[in-house]
């Protein structure tokens, strides 16, 4: 994971976060200083094809909201509040982001509620609600896709596990999830939260695995892969979309679905490997978001990938950070982008 790191304002964009007085499980713990770094020079939109226009001005500004964290992650936009919920998956919290700007501690611990976690990723990952508005947390370190036992607006560090093992045997590490319109969850689950990675001793499965949990309680796996990461569904819910970011195979699938859990097809989506360890290409595929109009918002090299449905490449949103996840506003007008220790945003049409 990258270091702390500080930024000065930059000219092109709004506010950076400020601190402010809060609660004392609220504390904002987050300062803008130091670094003269301009990374807005690292910015840019490129159009792929000409029906990315119709999703994307090229000459939109991307905004830096927030910085100086350690690995932002899991971003989720809470339309009642009108905030961003994301992840700091080494400092094991979930920070809040208003409005205003303003970043505050929204739940420690977020991922690991024990001590003396050995490795570099005890805290949440991926964020979502479920069908109750509840939040639900992929936690690396307690190896669980988890609940949170309060409101939204009333957060507290106290969790219901619904789901830990598979055969009796823990999960990896559960990083993204997605909610079917039935209430089905599915989720992935590759080693990134082991203190040791795929050579942890702790590790009881010997696969890396892509799961679907029933909402009648039902755990299905869905299929095995090297580095499942992010996950997302199509708006009719018949299409899985699955990131790899397994260096030696960088790809995203499609799996055709039955609705109950289980697949009918399984094709490549898009192919990046060729990309990986190239000048400007950082990251790997990692979280996405699909839009009401089936269109994939995919985190892979270089920062943001648009798709078309079927799996063309329409335009990139250009970070020159690792990029990690995204999230949309309900309008889908907006874009939230968690890259390494920042958190972005961009305009959508």
């Amino acid at each position: 994971m990258k270091k702390m790191k500080y930024l000065t304002a930059l000219s092109i964009l709004l506010t950076m976060v400020g601190c402010k007085d809060a609660p004392k499980d609220k504390t904002v713990e987050v300062e803008q200083q130091g670094n003269t770094e301009d990374i807005s020079s690292r910015f840019s939109i490129e159009v792929l094809d000409d029906e990315a226009l119709q999703i994307i001005d090229p000459k939109s500004e991307i905004e830096v909201l927030a910085s100086g964290f350690e690995w932002t992650e899991g971003p989720l936009w809470i339309a009642e509040g009108n905030y961003l919920l994301f992840s700091d998956i080494p400092n094991n919290k979930v920070y809040k982001l208003d409005a205003k700007n303003d970043t505050l501690t929204y739940l420690h611990p977020s991922g690991f509620s024990g001590e003396n976690f050995t490795g570099k990723e005890p805290g949440s990952n991926g964020l979502l609600l479920n069908q109750k508005g509840e939040l639900v947390l992929m936690q690396h370190g307690n190896r669980g896709v988890a609940k949170m036992n309060a409101t939204l607006d009333a957060p507290r560090a106290d969790y219901t596990v619904l789901v830990g093992n598979y055969e009796g045997k823990r999960f990896n590490s559960p990083n993204d999830g997605a909610f079917d319109k039935a209430g089905n969850l599915y989720f992935t689950d590759p080693p990134y939260g082991l203190p040791e990675g795929m050579d942890d001793p702790g590790k009881e499965l010997d696969f890396q695995g892509v799961y679907c949990l029933l909402a009648t309680g039902e755990l299905r796996l869905v299929d095995t892969l090297t580095r499942p990461n992010g996950i997302g569904l199509s708006p009719d819910n018949l299409t899985l979309y699955v990131a790899v970011s397994d260096p030696e195979h960088a790809v995203w699938y499609a799996y055709g679905l039955d609705g109950a859990g289980k697949t009918k097809s399984k094709k490549l989506f898009f192919d990046t490997t060729h990309l990986i360890g190239k000048e400007g290409q950082q990251g790997l595929p990692d979280g996405l978001k699909v839009n009401e109009k089936g269109y994939v918002f995919a985190t892979g090299p270089g920062g943001v990938w648009i798709f078309s449905p079927e799996g063309r490449a329409l335009a990139r949103i250009h970070t020159g950070q690792k990029t990690a996840n995204c999230a949309f506003t309900p309008d889908q007008k907006r874009l939230y982008m968690t890259a390494d220790d920042y958190v972005l945003s961009v305009a959508l049409k």
